[in-house]
């Protein structure tokens, strides 16, 4: 039976409930769950092993790698430099970054760049690993690359490019590369513990990453075997130059080992954020309201900034989307509290959004990567949450 630590306040022991039993029934290993309502915190909780290698235990101060819930810390950078008046995200991206004109592109607003409708999702030819972690390499590949469709008539999820692309236009913007910005602008402000670009002293604190293998390998059975609703999807996983492969093979080797110190000492931006549950709802919950006398943008404009730009079949992921300026939007396979929500989730199942009607922030991260339409540990959260506020 594993031990819960933290604090939940009253009404919210639902949340507690619903978390014990992801240890108990859906496989967590070590996970953290934490909720802000109204700019103060109701549920910190965590439990469970940080290091199944070593069996060390996860703590309030354990960080864990969340994916692409990184994107909606990013986004929110991109996002105050608009408000600030530093960028305009109607303009082209080439007004910040002339480089990017190459191959068509003058006139991509960066709006497209964040809502994943600028067809950048790929590379024709993958940048070696170790240049892409060094930035400027991918940078540069991703300003002469050719869209894979043309821009504005399409979504697909740009998984691991958009961070290099939205990323390039902070730095650009700003003088600050993504990650300096994000420590200097909205971490210290308010204290967070989360990082775009791990500082070495900071490394003994990660979890592990556990990958769990799926129960049936889909790609392994005949198609007429496969679930007609998601035969599309395996088509696209068996085939290497599918939209759905391509995207995340724009480095080479492709696989990327997110474990590594390499890896998270370099500043990915779409993929390699790596805090604590409550470092990332603690940032939700300034962007709806104050917290501890800071807010990170006006309700004005993040009203505009969470305004829904894309929507429909994502030609990366094969299933209904929905995009803002950067941050998801509650879908049925990827629900939140309420339809007003934004946040991210990220691969293998942490996710993190805010809730503005109700004035919740939510943030989930664990180290058992398990993801896909099995996985209801963020649902059962989600749910939890639900039932507390009702």
């Amino acid at each position: 039976m594993t031990t819960i630590h933290g604090e939940v306040a009253a009404g919210f022991e639902p949340v507690r409930e619903a978390f014990a039993a992801n240890f108990a029934q859906h496989g967590d290993i070590g996970a953290a769950v934490c909720v802000y309502q109204h700019g103060r915190p109701v549920v910190d909780l965590w439990g469970g092993v940080a290091d199944p290698e070593t069996d060390r235990p996860w703590t309030r101060d354990t960080l864990q790698l969340v994916y692409s819930a990184t994107k909606g810390a990013t986004a929110t950078a991109a996002h105050m430099l608009a408000e600030r008046g530093a960028l305009d995200l109607d303009a082209p991206v080439a007004k910040y970054w002339p480089e990017f004109a190459a191959n068509g592109k003058a006139d991509i607003p960066v709006r497209w760049l964040l809502s994943h409708q600028a067809g950048l999702i790929a590379l024709d030819q993958p940048v070696p690993l170790n240049e892409a972690l060094a930035w400027h390499p991918m940078a540069a590949a991703l300003a002469a690359q050719r869209p894979q469709w043309t821009p504005g008539t399409a979504h697909g999820y740009h998984g691991r490019t958009w961070g290099w692309l939205v990323g390039e236009v902070i730095r650009r913007v700003s003088g600050q590369s993504p990650g300096r910005f994000f420590a200097d602008e909205i971490a210290a402000p308010l204290g967070l513990d989360f990082f775009i670009g791990l500082p070495a002293e900071q490394r003994d604190r990660v979890s592990r990453m556990v990958y769990q293998r799926p129960a049936v390998d889909l790609t392994t059975m005949p198609a007429e075997s496969v679930p007609e609703e998601l035969r599309e999807q395996v088509a696209a996983w068996r085939d290497p130059e599918s939209f759905s492969n391509r995207a995340y093979a724009v480095t080479d080797p492709a696989e990327i080992d997110f474990d590594s110190p390499e890896v998270q000492a370099a500043e990915l931006p779409a993929s390699n954020g790596i805090g604590t549950a409550h470092a990332l709802a603690r940032m939700y919950a300034a962007l709806i309201g104050k917290v501890d006398g800071t807010r990170l943008l006006t309700p004005e404009f993040l009203e505009l900034a969470t305004k829904e730009q894309a929507q429909g079949k994502d030609q990366v992921m094969l299933i209904p989307s929905r995009f803002s300026t950067g941050y998801m939007l509650p879908t049925e396979t990827n629900p939140m509290t309420d339809r007003s929500s934004f946040g991210h989730t990220g691969r293998g199942g942490s996710l993190g959004f805010a809730d503005p009607r109700q004035g919740i922030a939510f943030s989930y991260a664990m180290n058992n990567v398990i993801g896909g339409a099995d996985d209801m540990r963020a649902h059962a959260l989600v749910e939890a949450v639900r039932r507390s506020l009702t």
